[in-house]
């Protein structure tokens, strides 16, 4: 995972990219910055887009399910 924050303000959330995204189009990946109230995702190509925000329990329900190949 690569790290990341968006304007350098110490109150920016951390983002992280998967170190797997790196294809022919590097910045065609999701990123996640995660807190201990809500997780963040958003598009690496468009940070100017909406961000999908989840509880902690929900990530970890996405992540396992995906994990396991659904």
């Amino acid at each position: 995972m690569t790290r990341s924050t968006s304007s350098g303000d110490v109150s920016d959330p951390v983002w992280f990219k998967s170190s797997y995204s790196s294809s022919s189009e590097g910045d065609s990946c999701v990123e996640v910055a995660a807190t201990p109230v809500a997780v963040r995702v958003r598009d690496s190509k468009d940070l100017g887009l909406p961000q999908l925000v989840l509880s902690p329990e929900a990530w970890a329900g996405f992540v396992g399910f995906a994990r396991h190949g659904g």
